[in-house]
């Protein structure tokens, strides 16, 4: 429709294409070839020509479209850099400390653990905690991984669990790297701080976080029933993140300096003080400040036991009062306080409630004992206690015992 036709030409009038050979004029080429002839050959270099432009037209749109076009493509990546970081960077801190952690391998008695431990000095020291080498007790091994992979054997030098504090000593060990040691009175809260560990046995793991708190009195242990391996401790708060296995291992300040032991964890399912059970972090960690682990260390090593502070009186652990009540006997039946004691000299008697230390207030008995377990035998302590309901204030001078 639209189109103009033109009349056929007389060439082609007599042309049927239908016909039979020899029935009708048949057209003739212009090199005087049969047309049918023509025709074949024609058809079948058109067919090859179409076949092969397919193929090609394939091949070319498969290519564009794996290579996006005739040019290939490539992101923009940033290119090399400095890997070196400010000393104060979490990096930083990271690359100063990690040479000086440890993970220990425990095994014995039946139980075997994992832990983290940092070299106290050239000879081979290593301060961890008491419940990370407790498995070993006396026949088992202890075996120390340093964070490029080297491993040695440990021996035990001497471990306390009231404090829960170890040292353990390897050999013939090159390149030591002791980690420098802070000092935690003056951590103040706020400060950041960074934990290096081996959570899960995933050695050298490096958190960070803040001081969440200072002076938390926790307890931990306990397993044994009688109170002989429960732990007190004046404890550094912080949110870094730490997990079972990260026991033992440093909590470092913003110079890469030790400043506590990180030792416990309050759990999400139990609520409970763990030192070695499979919770995950919520952000409540405690960490043995390091003037207390520093005085027991040296104790450990120099004498394989260390001392506790004590003010020679028994305490009612089950008064449910504000305070810390000394008992009416002591668990052996006699006096609930010592004959010549601190405690005695001070003029403290059975039934006076204990409420604060050097102006800190205690709570409860667990609390004293943790306020006074943060001195060292011989300071000098200043006691509030009520009796009869009357307040009164008293000094008195801490005695020594020894540890477990």
């Amino acid at each position: 429709l639209g189109e103009r036709l033109l009349p056929p030409s007389p060439q082609w009038g007599q042309y049927d294409p239908w016909s039979a050979p020899g029935q009708g004029q048949q057209p003739f080429t212009q090199y005087g070839e049969p047309g049918g002839k023509r025709r074949r050959i024609g058809t079948a270099a058109v067919v090859l020509l179409a076949f092969a432009g397919c193929v090609l037209g394939g091949a070319v749109g498969a290519y564009i479209e794996r290579n996006g076009g005739f040019t290939r493509i490539e992101l923009p990546q940033a290119g090399p850099e400095s890997t070196d970081r400010a000393p104060e960077s979490v990096a930083g801190i990271a690359a100063s400390a990690l040479p000086g952690v440890v993970t220990l391998h425990v095994s014995g008695s039946g139980e075997q653990g994992t832990g983290t431990g940092f070299v106290l000095d050239g000879k081979g020291h290593i301060l961890t905690n008491n419940h990370v080498v407790q498995p070993a007790s006396s026949s088992g091994e202890i075996s120390v991984t340093f964070s490029g992979g080297q491993t040695a054997r440990a021996k035990l030098v001497g471990k306390d669990s009231g404090y829960d504090l170890a040292v353990v000593k390897v050999s013939g060990v090159s390149g030591l790297k002791p980690l420098p040691l802070g000092n935690s009175d003056n951590v103040r809260v706020g400060d950041p701080v960074v934990a290096i560990g081996a959570p899960f046995d995933l050695s050298n793991t490096v958190t960070s976080g803040i001081i969440s708190a200072k002076e938390r009195p926790i307890t931990a242990g306990g397993e044994k029933g009688d109170g002989s391996d429960i732990s007190y401790v004046d404890a550094l708060q912080t949110d870094a993140p730490i997990n079972p296995g990260n026991s033992g291992g440093p909590l470092v300040d913003g110079r890469a300096r030790v400043i506590g032991i990180n030792s416990a964890i309050r759990a999400a399912d139990s609520g409970s003080g763990v030192t070695g059970g499979q919770s995950g972090s919520i952000g409540l960690g405690f960490a043995i400040p390091i003037n207390q682990a520093k005085r027991v260390a040296e104790e450990l090593i120099n004498t394989g036991k260390a001392t506790h502070p004590v003010i020679g009186v028994s305490l009612d652990m089950e008064y449910a009062g504000d305070g810390a009540k000394v008992g009416a006997k002591a668990a052996d039946g006699g006096s609930a306080v010592t004959g010549g004691g601190p405690g005695d000299k001070a003029g403290i008697r059975p039934g006076d409630v204990i409420t604060e230390v050097d102006g800190q207030r205690v709570h409860s008995g667990e609390e004293l004992i943790v306020k006074i377990r943060a001195h060292r035998p011989g300071d000098r302590l200043e006691l509030t206690l009520l009796r009869a309901g009357k307040e009164r204030t008293v000094s008195l001078t801490l005695g020594s015992a020894d540890g477990t």
